[in-house]
């Protein structure tokens, strides 16, 4: 049994939170480039031009790369051989998360009660944290600044099996189209299929924590997330929602088996700022 002190994590989580923040990954930011050679419109160009200088200024000054720094949502691969020692593992995780929002002058966007008194919480926390229990003596973290924007443009449907691949691709298509430029294109689309009607949401946003271009290891889901991106590039929505070829740098797809009676889908879009990082200890 490999023990890990929750001190460790903590000022992992702490680091991942500001780093996140500052520096965008590099499979986006190779997407920006690319992005800006493909699309046709002239404004288009601009806004890849624009999202890269400020990309850059972002990592250079070590600022946060938008003014939304996101809900904090972990994801946390914990080896069935590890044990946490010197406190709590959720509870050195918020310490982290409220270290790194605090000390890295990152914006607080959590409020204490979602309906009666949405107070301000003052350090971003508490953080989501979704946990996997894998092999080995490791623990994987990746911490999401997830923005609000965009994720109120998500959509969660309960199809019936009848629906099939055709019900899906309605919908998804449906819903990026109706959330138009208000994630702020281009966006990456994290679609999830199956499960139950919690897991479906989770298999979404876990899916965007792939990194841009990896394609689904199922050859059909690969070939429908091609379809997809496809499909909602013909929308016109653009980069910035200005009009253009690239609405959506790329779409993931992750499943799940589900009931006889049941196609639960969800899709959670992500706005052009995919910021994530993760460490291994």
């Amino acid at each position: 049994m490999r023990e890990i002190d929750a001190l460790k994590v903590k000022e992992a989580v702490k680091k991942l939170c500001m780093e996140a923040n500052y520096y965008l990954p590099k499979d986006v930011l190779k997407a920006f480039k690319e992005g800006e050679s493909r699309e046709v419109s002239q404004v288009g160009k601009n806004v890849f031009k624009i999202l890269q200088e400020n990309a850059d200024i972002a990592a250079k000054e070590e600022l946060p790369y938008c003014q939304d720094t996101g809900f904090a949502v972990v994801f946390v691969e914990i080896g069935q051989d590890v044990r946490i020692v010197g406190g709590s593992l959720e509870e050195a995780i918020n310490r982290g998360v409220s270290e790194g929002y605090t000390e890295g002058y990152l914006r607080k966007s959590i409020v204490s009660d979602p309906l009666f008194d949405r107070k301000n919480t003052g350090d971003n926390t508490p953080a989501i944290i979704h946990y996997q229990v894998v092999p080995g003596d490791k623990l994987r973290i990746t911490v999401a600044a997830k923005g609000g924007g965009s994720e109120n443009m998500s959509r969660l449907a309960m199809l019936k099996p009848a629906d099939g691949v055709e019900g899906v691709k309605k919908f998804v298509l449906k819903t990026v189209s109706d959330a138009g430029p208000n994630p702020c294109p281009p966006i990456t689309v994290g679609v999830g299929i199956g499960g139950t009607f919690e897991k479906v949401a989770y298999l979404a946003k876990k899916a965007l924590m792939r990194p841009i271009g990896h394609r689904n290891e199922d050859p059909r889901y690969a070939a429908l997330e091609e379809e997809l991106l496809e499909e909602i590039n013909k929308l016109g929505i653009g980069p910035g929602g200005y009009g253009g070829r690239i609405t959506a740098l790329d779409v993931k797809i992750e499943w799940f088996p589900c009931h006889i009676a049941t196609l639960p889908v969800a899709v959670n879009i992500q706005c052009h700022a995919s910021r994530h990082k993760e460490i291994e200890l």
